[in-house]
């Protein structure tokens, strides 16, 4: 009998030992942090995966996530700068970077760091929003106005252990009740600068134009003024050579003979002529020697 209540004594030590083992073991998975309170108090935090302990009945754990968290915010209405209306519609992409000041300032709840985060993107885009005119903001819509929000809402976000990794704008639109009328504006203030700058290309391309032309007829006036200087050159040449070469009495006779005969073959083109010569003529004078 006693041997049976010592066995059985020794059964329920076992299983108290293996009890408590159980209940100060924990795992710390390789997308969490673990944090580790002593009565309340963050004793220490824990970043590598693995199996841990704790002291029972005096130590609790707590994880949060170290993953790349997604918070789809509300759509909103925000004024611009020139007082419309515009319709926000935005999502963001957060993380946990310091486990402990996040555990001491939102107490571990992922849900108080979505309700800072959009109140932090909605100001932020309040903020830049209404520093712009409607006009602007459609023509900057994309990542350049992303980067304005993203840099206003980060700046009040670290004092909470977290960090906006990114803030994308899913829609940025009018209200249906004055979208028509914004279009239809905008589309005539394109078309009004589309004319202005239309109407400089023609006028700059009418100065190219007229520029040119001058320059043109300048080239040819004044290739025509060396045609005229060459011309007057080569005549000039010309009959000093022929002055040279009929310079006595027997050449000029000769010359004169040449055009006079050149003088009657072209008198004589086109047909049957007739020719009445006076008896002076060197055609003539020719017959008689």
């Amino acid at each position: 009998m006693k041997k049976k209540i010592g066995k059985t004594i020794g059964l329920v030590a076992i299983a108290i030992v293996l009890i408590a083992v159980l209940n100060s073991a924990f795992v710390i998975r390789e997308n969490q942090y673990g944090i580790v309170k002593e009565f309340g108090k963050i004793e220490k935090v824990i970043s590598e995966p693995g199996l841990y302990f704790k002291i029972p009945m005096i130590q609790e754990v707590d994880t949060v996530s170290k993953e790349l968290l997604l918070y789809d915010i509300a759509k909103s209405d925000v004024i611009t700068k020139d007082k419309k209306s515009m319709i926000v519609d935005s999502f963001v992409l957060w993380r946990i970077t310091e486990p402990k000041i996040f555990a001491q300032t939102l107490n571990s709840s992922t849900v108080n760091a979505e309700g800072r985060i959009d109140v932090a993107v909605y100001n932020a885009v309040k903020n830049v929003i209404s520093s712009m005119t409607q006009s602007d903001i459609i023509a900057a819509r994309g990542q350049e106005l992303t980067d304005h929000i993203m840099n206003n809402a980060t700046s009040s976000i670290g004092q909470y252990g977290i960090e906006i990794a990114t803030v994308e704008i899913k829609l940025l639109d009018l209200p249906e009740d004055n979208k028509d009328a914004v279009f239809e504006r905008m589309i005539s203030e394109r078309q009004n600068i589309a004319a202005t700058y239309t109407a400089e290309g023609n006028a700059e391309a009418q100065v190219i134009r007229n520029t040119t032309d001058k320059e043109a007829a300048l080239l040819v006036s004044e290739a025509d003024k060396q045609a005229e200087i060459l011309k007057a050159e080569g005549e000039a040449e010309y009959m000093r050579i022929m002055s040279e070469a009929y310079n006595d009495e027997s050449k000029a006779d000769f010359y004169s003979f040449i055009r006079s005969l050149d003088a009657l073959k072209n008198s004589v083109k086109g047909g049957d002529k007739t020719v009445i010569l006076d008896k002076d003529s060197p055609l003539v004078q020719i017959f008689y020697q």
